[in-house]
């Protein structure tokens, strides 16, 4: 895992874009807005940034679609966000809506070290509860 350079809303949309096309067969900027509760016209401004950043394929209207280079990058805070939310959840058992929202800000917040440390504390609490890795 390597921490991003992008802004956490930029991050937060291509999570959002990464998630919705493991659901669909397709990635449209109104699922989008629902998922991130923004308005379609802040996606489309995200949308804009993602694509000149070459980390997204869009056509106007058309469906959104992560480039190899957005794929990794979204990979990568996905990653981060369910590590936080593992350890918030299921180790230290925050409620899930709280474990949700509190990863959600942490996956941008965080340095490397922390993460590699926290990644390493997570998978041992793991095997000694016997919980499956997500």
């Amino acid at each position: 895992m390597v921490k991003s350079s992008y802004t956490a809303s930029l991050e937060d949309y291509l999570e959002a874009i990464y998630m919705v096309s493991r659901e669909k067969t397709s990635v449209r900027v109104t699922e989008l807005a629902k998922r991130l509760k923004v308005r379609k016209a802040s996606v489309s401004e995200a949308i804009l940034k993602l694509s000149k950043k070459n980390l997204i394929k869009h056509e106007r209207y058309g469906t959104v679609k992560l480039t190899p280079k957005g794929r990794k990058v979204a990979e990568d805070v996905y990653q981060r966000h369910e590590v936080f939310r593992r350890f918030l959840g299921e180790i230290l058992g925050v409620d899930g809506k709280t474990a949700e929202e509190d990863a959600c800000m942490l996956e941008h917040a965080v340095s490397r070290q922390t993460l590699k440390k926290l990644v390493k504390f997570v998978e041992e609490q793991m095997k000694i509860r016997k919980i499956s890795p997500g």
